[in-house]
């Protein structure tokens, strides 16, 4: 953009020398982009800034030589202003003086102007475009005039950023994707306001980009851009919001990609739209608009007609000085209407506004985000209980606020949350690690940096009891009083009754009512016997050979008892229509006799006599499913003393083929059925006494099973149930461990595969588990009987933090681990772990599997009596891939094994860096950004660092040294005050303290800083640790068995230390994601214990 494109309206200053040094605050125009006052003096700026084409110094050796450039053009710019200034007075003073009008200045306030131009993030959208099923970022940078595409990796992390130029001076403000040219592919609309036009990048559909098509938006600078069919075309047009001339306009599509001219809709005066969105509020089919107008405080909804125009115009207050930034819209309260949501940065609040479904809104009820001002606003449902929530980014030290929705219309107080940044400005929301929860990416004009929040899963709070009856067996779920809410029915094993608990809907129940049964109640099961939409209930009798039926009159009480006989000692009932005629047939397991009955029903509560077919030795439990696909239910029986469980194929007319057994080698106790790796084949899984864990059975699909896959559970699992407990739509597990009294719950992976398992405590003795959502947050959840306690624990779910652990690996006696690393040494993506074994003489690799887990390590030999004591991984050899370098105490030099990309390294060759001094740790990085890897090396007795510089060949210059602390155990580089350049870190053993040294991006460094730690540390590393995209400090200290993590503030300095107890004698510690989860993860290895702890973050 020239100096003669400038419009009175717009306000820019990217070519500032604010905008060219982007830590480097433009006081005298900050609030140029707020309001009018100061607009002719700043305009002044910028174009005088333009004029002179100024370009700044390099910054090579003096940090003072950019500032000295800034200082001279500010004064020539303060020169500027007071010589157009005195032009002005001159002119008052010096022409014919007028009757009716003075020659003055006149300043009208008005309200703030939305457009701030500080840093490079302005805007940012998701969709796939490279047809990966994992979701993609485009972000929108005004100051770089660029966009930059971030093809995910489906994990929540995501490749190096693609740049395309949005044109000279265009200063791309918002971006948006859709289907702009109808093609199927993904494609990129920005609307740049520095050049008045909007652009759309057209997808091939592989995650590139053909040249931008240009469309003119006339005089009107759009600030804000969406997608949608506006006149029922199926083809995408685009409506934009215009800064200054205060209206909107729509582009359509025309089917090849071109649109017509924009038709422009104005907004009311001084009103400064800010946002846009477009629903159907009074569904009559045609997409309405509304606007959040900054300036006039309110919005405006434009009402879509047959005749793809917008004749009809509402106006509603947001409330006095609410400045409404940006504006969204769902249907809160599942009345089929749109409501609207408003980020009022003003007032510091959300505004709802629920719609009445005749074209007008309720009065706005607002939410507080505390002192922080909503800038951008989104609607989702963060935490899958199938009910809208807000989320909105904001200004302020809470950037991130959530509004969990009721889905009545009304939310809750937001939860504040920070990552650091104080000013988020847009926001884009998606799964971006395919765990079927919505991640949220936030663009920060403050830091400049993109921040990925992930959603997590965040399980059960502490179980609640209620008394029932004596000796408790069994426990279902159901809504026995038709109220929606569900109840409880328990199986009395000594009492010889049922207990009814009804719910109230809130995860609390009503004193229970009993019902006599049999004898020895041992199961019940639940459903509606008799077609008159009233649950009943089956209980199979332990001692009276017999089940009882009870039928439901629907308002939580139940007919006395009827009983049919069946086999010797029931143990389990279960329920299905074994002959397809609509009325449910029963299947019981009898202990004594091995073999199950099947009682078909008549479909008016009554049964014919039991069938009886074989099975194994002592049949414990039942489940019933269509295991081979012939749309015919079968039966599944887990066996205690044959260990194994039966199939019965069913003929679909009420009776089965002959069993087949499944040998699962341990005491079955339950079982249970469902499709574990989403293959549309049902699976089995069966709790195992004698061996404390369950084994799944993948299913082939025709009645065959694959070999069982067991996983560790709690002590004596006696029941089992199945359900989709984290709302990701992959099944879990939840087992009953009678004798540990507590139940573990193992979270599905959707392959067949489940996470090690995580127990929450009961009752005494669990014998039976239920799941259901018993409290209406359309969350799973948990329900157990407890005989020896003779009450029901309740869990209900929450969401308030993960879970983390510790896991040990260890790599083999005598190896006295003393170094270890992290990095991806085979290029898949997974990273991988090195661990320098001083006493085996040699360097293990660990290849990890991306999920936590490694394989055993391979051995690299570094020689006799060589004791390697550190490693550093870089590119030693410029062939990008990744090598190896290992210092060994013994020899007192350092060698380098080179990799291939593969997990292959060549033999180990000594480039020969000799010491006098045996080294103690090493690190590498890019010293001096000439993008090789340097290594600096610390030694035994000796108080400084050493720096090698590499020349091309993997050999390095003389070195260059520095003073730290106290004899220096290990050293760590990273970017420790965000000014890009690499810093070192360097903890040192007899002084108890860490060492910062600040580089200056020419190879040398600051004079050192100081923390002190815990004793005798002897390991550093360098990584985010709590998210705030500000490098931490984690230091492994051996005299006090603990690790000393240090947060950074980002300018390098951190806060004081906190500690973390890891076990006898760390030495080494190293930080990296090891399963994949976006966490960083600590590894420690131990010297006494001759293993490495993994921390999981």
């Amino acid at each position: 953009m020239n100096k003669n494109s400038t419009s009175d309206d717009a306000i820019s200053v990217d070519n500032s020398l604010a905008a060219q040094h982007p830590h480097v605050d433009n006081e005298q125009c900050k609030n140029s982009t707020q309001n009018e006052f100061n607009s002719a003096k700043c305009a002044t700026t910028t174009n005088t800034a333009r004029k002179w084409s100024m370009t700044p110094t390099p910054l090579e050796f003096s940090p003072w030589s950019r500032h000295r450039s800034s200082i001279a053009t500010g004064a020539f710019v303060v020169f500027t202003i007071i010589a157009a200034s005195i032009g002005i007075l001159t002119v008052c003073f010096t022409s014919p003086k007028a009757t009716v009008q003075k020659c003055e200045l006149k300043f009208k306030p008005t309200a703030q102007k939305p457009v701030e131009y500080k840093y490079g993030p302005r805007s940012v959208a998701a969709g796939d475009f490279d047809n990966d099923t994992c979701l993609d970022m485009v972000i929108a940078h005004h100051i770089a005039n660029t966009i930059t595409v971030y093809l995910g990796y489906g994990n929540g992390t995501f490749k190096s950023p693609i740049p395309y130029s949005t044109g000279s001076y265009s200063s791309p403000y918002m971006v948006t994707v859709g289907y702009f040219n109808n093609d199927s592919y993904l494609d990129i609309a920005v609307a740049n306001f520095g050049t008045n036009n909007i652009l759309i990048f057209h997808g091939f559909g592989n995650g590139s980009f053909a040249n931008q098509t240009e469309l003119s938006t006339g005089s009107s600078r759009p600030i804000a851009i969406i997608g949608a069919h506006f006149n029922n075309d199926t083809l995408l047009d685009i409506a934009i919001a215009n800064y200054g001339k205060h209206s909107i306009s729509i582009l359509y599509q025309y089917g090849n990609g071109s649109f017509s001219l924009p038709i422009t809709y104005p907004t009311g005066y001084d009103s400064f739209p800010s946002s846009i969105a477009a629903g159907d509020f009074n569904n009559d089919n045609y997409l309405d608009l509304a606007i959040a107008n900054y300036g006039t405080n309110n919005i405006v909804i434009l009402f879509g007609n047959s005749n793809s125009t917008f004749a009809k115009q509402i106006t509603i207050s947001t409330g006095i000085d609410s400045q409404p930034y940006s504006i969204a819209v769902g249907d809160f309260n599942a009345d089929t209407f749109l409501d609207i949501a408003i980020a009022n940065s003003g007032s510091h609040e959300v505004g709802v506004l629920l719609n009445n479904g005749n074209e007008t809104f309720a009065n706005q009820v607002n939410y507080s985000i505390n002192s922080a001002s909503p800038i951008a606003i989104w609607v989702g449902d963060f935490n899958q209980d199938n009910r809208l929530d807000i989320i909105t980014t904001n200004k302020g030290a809470d950037n991130i606020a959530i509004l969990l929705g009721y889905g009545t219309g009304s939310f809750k107080n937001a939860t504040m949350n920070s990552t650091g940044a104080i000013s988020s400005i847009s926001v884009a929301v998606g799964d971006f690690d395919k765990d079927h929860r919505l991640d949220i990416a936030v663009v920060n004009n403050d830091t400049g940096a993109i921040d990925i929040l992930v959603g997590r899963y965040e399980s059960f709070q502490n179980q609640t009891s209620y008394s029932v009856g004596s000796y408790l067996q069994s426990v279902a779920i159901g809504d026995f009083n038709n109220d929606t809410l569900l109840d409880i029915v328990v199986a009395n094993g000594d009492s010889d009754d049922v207990s009814i608990l009804l719910g109230y809907g809130n995860g609390s129940f009503e004193n229970q009512t009993w019902y006599s049964v049999g004898s020895y109640p041992q199961s019940v099961a639940i459903s509606d016997f008799n077609n008159d939409t009233r649950l009943d209930v089956v209980v199979a009798n332990l001692w009276s050979d017999d089940v009882s039926i009870l039928l439901g009159y629907g308002n939580g009480s139940f007919e006395t008892q009827t009983r049919y006989s069946v086999g010797s000692y029931p143990q389990s009932v279960a329920i299905g229509d074994f002959n397809n005629d609509t009325r449910l047939d029963i299947v019981v397991t009898n202990w004594l006799s091995n073999d199950v009955s099947i009682l078909l029903g008549y479909g008016n509560g009554s049964f014919e006599n039991q069938t009886r077919y074989s099975v194994g030795t002592y049949p414990q439990s039942v489940a019933i499913g269509d295991v081979n696909n012939d749309t015919r239910l079968d039966i599944v029986v887990a066996n205690l003393r044959s260990k194994d469980v039966s199939i019965l194929l069913g003929y679909g007319n009420g009776s089965f083929e002959t069993e087949t057994r499944y040998s699962v080698g341990s005491s079955l106790q339950s079982v249970a059925i469902g499709d574990f790796n989403n293959d549309t084949r049902l699976d089995i899984v069966v709790t195992k006494v004698d061996s404390n864990d369950v084994s799944i059975l993948l299913g082939y699909g025709n009645g065959s099973f694959e070999n069982q896959k067991s996983y560790s559970v709690g002590t004596y699992p006696k029941s089992v149930a199945i359900g989709d407990v984290n709302n990701d739509t992959r099944l879990d597990i939840v087992v009953a461990n009678e004798d540990s009294n507590d139940v573990s719950i193992l979270l599905g992976y959707g392959d067949g595969s489940f996470e090690t398992q995580t127990r929450y405590s009961v009752g005494s003795s669990p014998r039976s588990v239920a799941i259901g959502d018993v409290n209406n947050d359309t969350r799973l959840d948990i329900v157990v009987a407890n005989p020896r306690s003779n009450d029901v624990s309740v869990l209900l779910q929450y969401n308030r933090g993960a879970i983390t652990y510790e896991m040990s690996l260890a790599p083999g006696g005598g190896s006295s681990l003393r170094y270890v690393v992290i990095g991806d040494l085979n290029n898949d993506t997974n990273l991988d772990i090195v661990l320098a074994n001083y006493g085996t003489n040699n360097v293990g690799v660990l290849f990890g599997y991306g999920n936590g887990s490694f394989e055993n390590q391979m051995m690299l030999n570094t020689g006799m009596n060589s004791h390697p004591i550190s490693i550093a991984l870089g590119d030693f050899n410029g062939d990008r891939e990744v090598d190896i370098a290992v210092a060994n105490h013994g020899t007192k030099h350092v060698d380098m094994m080179l990799g291939n990309g593969q997990g292959k390294f060549a033999i180990q060759t000594s480039y020969e860096i000799d010491f006098d001094t045996p080294p103690l740790v090493m690190v590498s990085g890019d010293f001096n950004n000439d993008t090789r890897s340097e290594i600096a090396v610390t030694y035994d007795g000796r108080d400084h660092v050493d720096i090698f510089v590499a020349y091309n060949h993997g050999s390095f210059k003389t070195q260059t040294r520095y003073s730290v602390g106290s004899s220096p155990r290990s050293v760590a580089i990273g970017d420790v005050n965000n000014d890009t350049l690499i810093d070192i870190v360097v903890a040192n053993s007899w002084s108890n303290d860490v060492s910062i040294l600040l580089g200056y991006g020419n190879g040398s460094f600051e004079n050192q800083i100081k923390y002190s730690v815990g004793s005798f540390p002897w390991s550093v590393a360098i990584g985010d640790v709590n998210n705030d995209t500000r490098l931490d400090i984690v230091v492994a200290n051996a005299g006090s068995d603990s690790v000393s993590i240090l947060l950074g503030y980002g300018n390098g300095s951190f806060e004081t230390e906190t500690r973390y107890s890891v076990g006898s004698y760390p030495e080494s510690v190293a930080i990296g994601d090891v399963n994949n989860d976006t966490r960083l993860d600590i590894v420690v290895t131990k010297v006494d214990s001759n293993d490495v702890s993994i921390l999981l973050g």
